[in-house]
């Protein structure tokens, strides 16, 4: 891969059960610039929300959901066409183990099989580049770099984490994703 191309990936859940999706969000990087997105509510196969993280945390409501797609609609139908236009570019998440911990628990629960993804964190980018910083969160990268965003709405998120692995790439000094992988000693990963 000789170039700065992959998808940033957020979930959202309901409640602490990994197969409570109740929001994607999905941004195609192509270059180091978004050039394509797709988000959407999710039916959690669990419909308790937190009353906590509805209100406080991603606002999404059991009213929001009740009648969006549950997510083998939403992945069949939506994210894997839209990961099918470039089958090529891995996935990154910010904290990777928590959204591919998401996409294992609703391919179990939903009897789903699991999809050949390879992914990186930006989470681990990020303390790599950056190990002066007193906190790695998304919210906290995104304040002391500038990017103004809405916190906890997937596809925000997304483009906040898609936006701080071009920011690493810059402070690195490399232009592709196998060199800030090399740069941060880090590499691809498989969901399995």
């Amino acid at each position: 891969m000789n170039e700065l191309n992959y998808i940033a990936i957020d979930f959202e859940t309901a409640n602490k059960l990994s197969c409570s999706a109740c929001s994607i969000g999905l941004i195609r990087f192509e270059n180091g610039v978004e050039t394509d997105s797709v988000c959407h509510l999710i039916k959690p196969a669990v419909m308790y929300f937190v009353p906590e993280w509805t209100r406080d945390i991603h606002h999404i409501s059991y009213e929001d959901v009740v009648d969006q797609p549950c997510f083998p609609e939403v992945w069949q139908n939506l994210v894997q066409p839209f990961l099918d236009k470039t089958p090529d570019f891995p996935l990154v998440a910010h904290n990777a183990s928590f959204d591919m911990g998401v996409i294992k628990g609703c391919c179990d629960r939903f009897n789903m099989e699991l999809p050949k993804i390879r992914y990186f964190d930006s989470l681990r980018i990020s303390r790599r580049t950056w190990p002066e910083l007193k906190s790695h969160a998304l919210t906290f990268l995104g304040s002391t770099f500038g990017i103004d965003y809405l916190a906890h709405d997937a596809l925000e998120d997304s483009r906040t984490c898609g936006l701080i692995i071009k920011l690493a790439c810059e402070k690195w000094n490399v232009a592709s994703v196998d060199e800030l992988l090399c740069a941060c000693n880090s590499n691809l990963q498989e969901l399995s």
